[in-house]
């Protein structure tokens, strides 16, 4: 198969091909009607000469010398190369310029009928047209009246051909040798803008195949504003969400790998213990082995939630939502103060998910805020807020943006209550994807504040 490059060359050079033998068509066609018409005006020129001359020259049975001196003034005054010819085809008599141009290469001489068998002969230095041309015209070069070249002459060859320089050699064309220059030359200047073009193409296939073989890190070059950096700079922002999702799933694997063998390894223990036990440590083994089995559920619940989220997976139906009672029924299930500024608070989501991360900040402020927990929706420009506010220990404002990272805790939380750092960056995901957003702030007398925007229904 061949090179798109190759392709893309032949194609130019046979439409750069056409167009040059159409342009020398198109031209040769009209040099020829141009031509004709000259010749046409020519020898009607001639004809109205041949007419007054009749007028002012003696009759053809005046004396030779009367009529050669009459046509001697006369081609003084006109300036031309004439020459009068009797009924016999005899010279009467010729100018000085007719004598020097009648040598010339190349000249070809013409005639007009005087009516009174008398003939007027004059040199033309425009070559002849074609034979269909010249047979058009009533009188002039190439007319039934006009004397064939000299043997000396050579054949014709046209206004586009030079004179051979020496007997026997090929007339050379000008028209031709121009066309082949300009072919050659916008011929070999459109090579590399082409090559240039594919090579950027070729460029673009190579870093696709480097980043399909795993180099997920690899990227193209983008530069310029044509259609093939368009197509690069999607290609790049396609493989950094690639990267991304590709780099989040492997850490995801890897932290949830690493979280499920702790509770795998408190149930075995608590089998392997089992047997053995008396009646009431058994009964601690069984509430042992209800926790840790709780905990992988909600591990793997945890995980596969946000796979689905990380894919743009649907996870239910968008529709509008109460936060008023969802609101009311979480911090109810969770014992916390609910205060509502708001009579009416609706946003456009999916209920389950929005359920979820309110849960999710709630759990959270009771695992590590203390019992003091509260839970507050207001109206905000553009949508409502929940604010989730305990009296804990706070987060560090350096640690504001990490702690929505997958699996990450802060340090000496997991001995203190659990958990495995999925929470609140699902909180985050769930923010995101309707929109919103979620933050960590300090709350005044201690503790953090955390505030999930959402934004408003459209009406």
């Amino acid at each position: 198969m061949k090179s798109l490059y190759v392709r893309i060359y032949l194609t130019l050079v046979a439409l750069l091909l056409a167009f040059a033998f159409g342009s020398a068509w198109l031209f040769q066609r009209h040099i020829e009607q141009e031509r004709g018409n000259v010749e046409l005006a020519a020898g009607e020129r001639l004809n109205a000469m041949a007419g007054l001359l009749k007028l002012a020259l003696p009759p053809a049975t005046a004396p030779r010398a009367e009529q050669a001196a009459v046509f001697a003034d006369w081609g003084q005054r006109l300036r031309m190369p004439l020459a009068l010819e009797d009924v016999d085809g005899k010279r009467i008599a010729t100018t000085q310029m007719f004598q020097r141009r009648s040598d010339d290469p190349g000249a070809i001489i013409v005639s007009a009928n005087l009516g009174d068998g008398r003939s007027l002969e004059m040199v033309r230095t425009v070559r002849p047209p074609t034979a269909q041309a010249g047979a058009s015209g009533p009188i002039g070069a190439g007319g039934p009246n006009a004397r064939p070249p000299r043997s000396d002459e050579g054949p014709w060859t046209g206004p586009w051909l030079h004179r051979p320089v020496s007997p026997g050699a090929p007339a050379v064309s000008t028209l031709a040798i121009v066309l082949v220059l300009l072919f050659i030359g916008v011929a070999v200047g459109a090579y590399p803008v082409v090559r240039r073009l594919t090579r950027r193409l070729e460029s673009l296939k190579r870093g696709v195949e480097q980043f399909g073989a795993g180099q997920l890190g690899h990227r193209v070059d983008d530069s310029g504003r044509d259609e093939v950096a368009a197509l690069a700079t999607s290609f790049n922002q396609a493989a950094d969400r690639i990267e991304t999702l590709l780099r989040s799933h492997q850490t995801l694997l890897a932290n949830a790998s690493h979280e499920l063998r702790s509770p795998l390894a408190r149930l075995k223990m608590a089998f392997a213990m089992l047997d053995e036990a008396a009646p009431a440590q058994r009964d601690k083994l069984a509430r042992e082995i209800d926790v840790n089995i709780a905990e992988l559920d909600a591990l793997v619940e945890e995980v596969l939630l946000a796979s689905r989220l990380e894919a743009g997976s649907a996870v239910g139906e968008t529709h509008a939502v109460d936060l008023l009672a969802l609101g009311a029924e979480e911090a109810a299930r969770a014992e916390v103060a609910f205060e509502p500024e708001s009579d009416s608070a609706r946003v456009d989501g999916q209920e389950r998910l929005l359920r979820r991360a309110l849960r999710n900040l709630l759990d959270n402020a009771r695992r590590y805020g203390g019992p003091e927990v509260e839970l507050v929706l207001r109206p905000v420009a553009g949508g409502h807020e929940l604010v989730v506010a305990d009296r804990g220990p706070g987060v560090p404002a350096e640690l504001r943006e990490r702690i929505f990272e997958p699996f990450y805790r802060l340090p000496g939380h997991a001995e203190m209550a659990g958990g495995v750092g999925l929470g609140l960056s699902l909180v985050k995901q769930i923010a995101e994807r309707h929109g919103g957003s979620v933050r960590c702030l300090p709350r005044e007398g201690g503790g953090s504040r955390f505030v999930l925007f959402l934004p408003a229904a459209k009406p």
